[in-house]
């Protein structure tokens, strides 16, 4: 028996060991996700929120770099920062494309702070 996986309608095979279990499904996983529309200013309001986000991450990345640069960097402030970056990626995934107001509100303020980070740098 070969050592790759032979599929039967009932058993799995793998080298001479059957395994009995559910059948494999036929029909693709992408099949069973159910699609979601948005509008153009929905999906461009969305990314603009992203990459508010990303933009405050680049910001503390920066921070972080130039904290590290100096003669005596500052260990808590940079743990400090670490710890807001890893705020923001939860932040970012947690991030739901349907609330317009979240949206207008995460971009507001995370494209603020990543102002604000760069000129304090």
């Amino acid at each position: 028996m070969p050592d790759i996986l032979e599929r039967s309608s009932k058993t799995v095979f793998k080298g001479r060991t059957p395994v009995t279990g559910p059948t494999p499904s036929q029909e693709p996983v992408i099949a069973s996700i159910s699609g979601f529309e948005w509008s153009s200013e929905e999906s461009v309001a969305y990314e603009a929120a992203i990459e508010a986000i990303n933009g405050a991450v680049g910001a503390y990345t920066a921070c972080i770099h130039a904290e590290r640069g100096k003669p005596s960097p500052d260990a808590e402030l940079i743990g400090q920062w670490r710890d807001r970056r890893g705020e923001l990626a939860r932040v970012r995934e947690r991030l739901d494309p349907c609330d317009h107001e979240r949206i207008a509100e995460v971009r507001r303020h995370y494209a603020a702070l990543a102002r604000q980070l760069m000129e304090g740098s």
